[in-house]
């Protein structure tokens, strides 16, 4: 029987795992480090994670299992002495313009409940309060805090009729379309007499008409079809949806959005906003820092709501200690970043009840200055000392110092990672030869010799967010780095930048960059074609043959490269396709070789192969692009969902490496990089610049701010506490600047 405390895997294979077995000891902090693609987070989220939770599934009912969330089980022999694992990822909550921090960490909840027990004058109980209820919510904005108001006249060309071309500017309802049918084909309206000409009757028609049917319509007029106005239109089906997104550049020279005047962006009703404890009402309390809500809620004697103030300090401060005060409760959740998403799922762990959990964190250092890390850390220390194991996949320094148990993964990236290369404690990994261990011992050096910046282009009076009235020269033609505690201004600075700057901004962000479960790097990259027209070219056939999404498909699974079974109430059962054995190509396309290798083979390459055996290929810069980036690694044919936040802002970085003379915001760019891959990625930044490029990088690493050739940094808190200029020049300079935060950190 294996010891009990210790959590033990034998022979994982999941993804890239050479057939791995050890022991994770429980109660403890254990680290799992090793460059991009070695195998962390295949180990930790796709096996350990996975296999829990599966597990977990299957104590409900068959009739729940089929609502719960689906997880494959993971190619491991097995594992034993699993406890209950929780994932504590960095994905965002829904974007859900309802969902504030308030409402995602529940906190609302209970200030929903404190007013409805103490708040004079009483109003109702706790649900007239909320701003998603209709006793609560702001009648105008619909309790969204903002309104959308569209400009009739640059929708709709009055000086014309519906028998014009371009009558109505956007385009499913051009002259023809089914949209414009639903006005031409009513009967209600004379098509050849100008829109301004029509009677107020026939106008309120055309504009305002809720959704109606038709007494005696026309012969042409679709039979299930209801009439309805432009306004009510335009607002259920194209401002609101999908549709509307798509259309952005379109709806955004008619539409206009501003802060709800009824409301003032509160999202609450006058009724609501009348009750008060203490002078201050629902939504004042939620506007406050959280600093301030604190010593609101310490403030509150009545004997009515001792329960409700012990539980919302308890929350409160939670937020707090792990460096999240300067958040308000009213923030909108789709506003944060993924660090700090990450960081509230902490804060509402910290409290639980439930112990002997384990934790699995994926980078909790993203996007954290070295002085919020300490801050991260104490939380940390909290969870483990609860009785809890705690699994963290982490490149940073400090983060890896504080494990009790560290698992180092490699040797390289991909096909040449999956092993264990080093387990031991933090003063022996230091002590050992793998690249991590040569990474951490090796001091970073302030750069010799800084460049010079070609020009500046000034900022004055920057107030965008939280910045105070920030003025500012942006250098140009040099390597910055935007400096700040979490929250300081940082990406208010540079979206006032791009908002004030005609010349155009290339922005890498590590929001998605249109992602589906069919894009793959080489689809990216637009080099899927000039590889089928080589293999077409070879073989004296045509090239559709060789997309398994065209001709070339294998016909049992569709070019999926899996079957999968559907179970019923029981959870969905993938397997392998055998007639095509997971290649997602058909027998006869299999055949047909380019150079000894079969289209699947190919496919199946990394990039870093496909750059040798494409060397004589006008596209092979495609590929050299994204070996810059450090993405050798991954495979032409592997789905871009399967990639990191980081993954894919390098693969749009790898897709920019072309321009000369251009601005580029990169954000956090070291995200998820083991320190090897940041000194590779730093020889990039520095041919970018060489090449006559701007580079603006928004960043916490000392080891990048040190490479620098100017650094501003903004603080000196986050929130209402940060937004001020506290440093602009050279990087050294820092270090005799009595304001700086990073200061003490360099």
């Amino acid at each position: 029987m294996a010891n009990d405390n210790m959590i033990h895997i034998y022979g994982a294979t999941e993804n890239n795992l050479k057939n791995l077995s050890l022991a994770i000891p429980k109660k403890k902090i254990t680290v799992f480090t090793g460059v991009s693609g070695s195998g962390k987070s295949s180990l930790c989220l796709d096996t350990i994670a996975a296999e829990s939770r599966r597990e977990l599934n299957e104590t409900f009912p068959s009739f729940v299992q089929q609502y719960l969330p689906k997880y494959g089980r993971p190619q491991v022999e097995r594992i034993e002495n699993l406890p209950v694992t929780i994932v504590i990822d960095q994905k965002k909550p829904a974007g859900n313009s309802r969902s504030t921090v308030g409402t995602y960490t529940d906190i609302y909840s209970l200030l929903r409940l404190l007013f409805s027990r103490v708040g004079e004058p009483f109003i109702g109980y706790s649900d007239s309060f909320s701003f998603n209820h209709p006793a609560g919510k702001c009648e105008r904005c619909d309790g969204i805090g903002m309104v959308t108001e569209l400009d009739i006249h640059k929708l709709v060309d009055f000086d014309k009729c519906l028998n014009d071309e371009d009558v109505i500017h956007f385009p499913t309802f051009t002259t023809g379309a089914w949209r414009w049918k639903r006005y031409a084909y009513s009967g209600l309206f004379d098509l050849n007499k100008k829109i301004r000409d029509y009677s107020e009757e026939e106008l309120n028609l055309f504009l305002y008409s809720p959704q109606i049917r038709l007494k005696n319509p026309p012969s042409n007029w679709p039979k299930s079809a209801k009439f309805e106005g432009m306004f009510p239109r335009m607002y259920r089906s194209i401002i609101t949806t999908k549709e509307g997104k798509r259309q952005q550049k379109v709806l955004d020279k008619m539409v206009s959005t501003f802060v709800c005047p009824d409301c003032g962006g509160t999202r609450v009703n006058e009724k609501v906003r009348s009750c008060r404890i203490n002078g201050k009402n629902i939504a004042e309390v939620v506007d406050m820092p959280i600093p301030e809500a604190i010593s609101f809620v310490e403030g509150i004697t009545d004997p009515l709501a001792s329960d409700i103030r012990r539980e919302l300090l308890k929350r409160l401060r939670a937020l707090v200690e792990i460096g999240l005060g300067y958040l308000s409760l009213s923030r909108g959740t789709s506003t944060l970043s993924g660090g700090e998403a990450q960081r509230i799922k902490i804060a509402k762990y910290i409290n639980s009840a439930l112990t002997d959990m384990v934790y699995v964190l994926d980078e909790p250092s993203v996007g954290l200055h070295p002085k919020d890390i300490d801050r991260l850390k104490k939380s940390l220390y909290r969870l483990r000392d609860h009785g809890n194991t705690i699994l963290i996949v982490e490149h940073h320094r400090e983060i890896i110092a504080m494990a009790d148990h560290v698992v180092d993964m490699g040797p390289a990236a991909g096909r040449h990672g999956g092993q264990i290369m080093f387990e031991g404690s933090y003063p022996d990994l230091l002590a050992c030869d793998t690249i991590t261990g040569r990474m951490l011992r090796l001091d970073t050096f302030w750069k010799d010799s800084v460049r010079k910046p070609t020009g500046f282009f000034p900022i004055r009076n920057a107030s965008l967010h939280n910045l105070k009235h920030v003025d500012v020269d942006l250098p140009l033609g040099v390597l910055t780095v935007i400096a700040g505690v979490a929250g300081s201004g940082k990406s208010s600075l540079m979206e006032h930048f791009m908002n004030v700057c005609d010349q155009e901004i290339i922005s890498i962000q590590q929001k998605d960059i249109g992602i589906n479960l069919r894009s793959t790097p080489a689809t990216y990259l637009d080099i899927s074609d000039a590889i089928r027209n080589l293999f077409a070219k070879a073989n004296r056939v045509s090239n559709q043959l060789f997309s398994f999404n065209s001709k070339g498909a294998c016909p049992a699974c569709g070019g999926k490269g899996i079957i999968v079974s559907e179970m019923a109430f029981m959870e969905n059962i993938e397997t392998v396709c055998e007639l095509c054995g997971g290649s997602r190509y058909n027998k006869e396309v299999l055949q047909y070789q380019y150079r000894g290798k079969n289209i699947a083979e190919v496919m199946e390459m990394t990039v870093n192969e496909a750059a040798e055996f494409f060397a004589d290929q006008p596209f092979l810069p495609a590929l050299v692009s994204m070996q810059k980036v450090g993405l050798g690694y991954l495979h032409l044919n592997q789905s871009m969902t399967t990639l990191s936040g980081g993954e894919l802002q390098r693969v749009k970085l790898a897709s920019e490496l072309k321009r000369k003379g251009s601005i580029f915001i990169i954000d956090e760019p070291t995200s998820g990089l083991h320190l090897d891959d940041i000194r590779k990625l730093l020889v990039l930044f520095d041919e970018m610049t060489d090449a006559g490029n701007t580079l603006f990088l928004v960043e916490h690493s000392l080891t990048v701010m040190k490479h620098a050739d100017y650094v501003i940094e903004l603080g000196p808190g986050g929130g209402t506490m940060g937004g001020a200029l506290l440093y602009a020049g050279e990087p050294k300079g820092i270090l005799d600047c009595p304001d700086s935060v990073t200061r003490a950190y360099l």
